[in-house]
């Protein structure tokens, strides 16, 4: 029988985390369990990282003991960056692209025989030179409702470091788990998503005024 999905020793019962970290160390020491773990359950593991570290990524994966190259051979472990997901070609972020992608691969694109799909998407394309990030807090409330629908865990993940105090409680706002120093809580600063959009559609139109 399949173990129960965890993350950080703890039980999911919330699918969409907010994972702060202060180091690449420390994220790794974190989620390396959690992805280990789809793979002996023959579960799939869908990340995307920063182009500048996709080799160092999956020697990370290696170094924990998964065997990258044949989990990417049979499909167990699909591994893309940034431009390839979040950006369009111009360097910015496509919310509507992006929320197609998280649809397909957590419902009609889990058709290759694993039940599960583990996704984890690093979060610092948002503080680039190129303006990246005003849709940001918009897909990451929207991207609740296709996670809790299709029922697949998503984690994204934050450098502490490079968080405003405004944007940190966007974050947290948009997330229903949190998972910082190591520790995995409900987050009691979660709205939903309905909420939100509402918000930052009030936003937008005062900034606009």
């Amino acid at each position: 029988m399949d173990s129960p999905i965890t993350i950080a020793g703890t039980p999911m019962d919330a699918y969409h985390v907010c994972a702060f970290f202060n180091s690449r160390d420390e994220e790794y020491d974190a989620l390396n369990p959690f992805y280990k773990q789809a793979v002996e359950n023959g579960e799939k593991n869908f990340h995307i990282v920063d182009p500048a570290n996709l080799a160092d990524h999956k020697a990370r994966l290696a170094d924990a003991g998964m065997d990258v190259h044949a989990c990417e051979a049979c499909g167990q472990l699909e591994v893309i960056t940034w431009p390839e997901a979040y950006l369009d070609d111009e360097g910015k972020f496509d919310k509507d692209r992006m929320l197609a992608l998280v649809d397909r691969l957590t419902g009609s694109g889990r058709d290759k025989g694993f039940t599960q799909l583990r996704i984890m998407g690093n979060m610092d394309w948002a503080f680039g030179e190129t303006p990246n990030a005003p849709e940001l807090m918009a897909y990451e409330a929207e991207v609740n409702e296709i996670i809790e629908r299709n029922r697949q865990p998503a984690v994204c993940v934050y450098d502490m470091a490079k968080l405003s105090g405004a944007m940190l409680m966007d974050v947290l706002r948009t997330h229903p788990l949190t998972l910082i120093n190591g520790i995995v809580q409900e987050n009691p600063f979660f709205i939903r998503p309905s909420e939100m959009i509402k918000e930052l559609e009030s936003r937008k139109r005062r900034a606009e005024a």
